[in-house]
């Protein structure tokens, strides 16, 4: 796979150039399989990661209703290490997260030395629904993208890698799976009348996504563009960033403690 093809660093991007239901010229079954074997390896790699403990990794996923945050997170964190996996969904700010600067609550849950943090949804918000609603004014919205690249660049210059994703799916994809939420009553407690109030703004979001893309790739904290209409495809593509991140860090594994050649462990 090659990850150029899905990787965003510092151009203008036209999402109508990227495809939402590309499939790698494989089928549902072939995907999974390897994507299996991938979250294996990065298991191992994640148990390197914790045991280093001196790297910080920060997995950012945006997508528009539906996108798939949530089966992302259960299809290719969910093999990993609980214990050094946090996941971070951030909703509707409350009052006390109102009152100071919209980066406040988000600095506090960026990852410790050994973890791996994912966002579900994060500071972009900031800079997606607050534009379409118009919930704060257009000089004050555009100036994030510059404090979230430097905020960006900050975290990395302290240790963090940074793998940001956009799960990008299409308007009739989207669709289909509110469709699937009314016709499943299993799936009918995640829909909501506000997912259609939110889906008639989708050119406004798309045109958001676009620019969010544009200004705040940068070859230190680079965005994917995700295909994501196939599920299976998108756990693969995402399960390929991750293994490939966390391969190319430094995970060398700690300092024996001394004399353990000496140890015997008795009956």
């Amino acid at each position: 796979m090659d990850l150029d093809d899905v990787r965003v660093t510092g151009k203008q991007v036209d999402l109508t150039d990227f495809p939402t239901d590309a499939n790698g010229g494989l089928d549902k079954a072939s995907a999974k399989r390897q994507t299996a074997e991938l979250t294996a390896e990065l298991a191992q790699l994640q148990e390197r990661f914790w045991a280093n403990g001196r790297q910080r990794l920060l997995v950012v996923l945006q997508a528009t209703d539906t996108g798939g945050k949530d089966g992302t997170i259960r299809n290719v964190f969910g093999p990993l290490n609980p214990l050094g996996v946090r996941t971070v969904g951030f909703k509707v700010p409350t009052s006390t997260e109102l009152a100071h600067d919209y980066l406040w609550r988000v600095h506090s849950q960026v990852p410790a030395n050994g973890e791996i943090v994912v966002f579900n949804r994060s500071h972009y918000e900031d800079v997606l629904i607050v534009r379409v609603h118009d919930l704060v004014p257009q000089k004050r919205w555009k100036r994030r993208y510059r404090h979230i690249v430097e905020f960006e660049n900050m975290l990395v210059d302290e240790g963090t890698t940074i793998v940001k994703c956009f799960l990008h799916i299409s308007k009739a994809e989207q669709k289909r799976r509110l469709q699937e939420r009314l016709d499943n009553p299993e799936k009918r407690w995640k829909f909501s009348p506000g997912d259609l109030e939110e889906r008639s703004f989708w050119d406004d979001y798309q045109q958001a996504y676009a620019d969010m893309l544009s200004k705040t790739a940068t070859d230190r904290a680079p965005w994917h563009i995700v295909p994501a209409d196939n599920k299976w495809y998108r756990d693969l593509v995402v399960a390929t960033i991750l293994r490939d991140t966390l391969a190319s860090l430094d995970l060398t594994l700690p300092d024996d403690p001394p004399n353990l050649d000496s140890i015997v462990i008795g009956d």
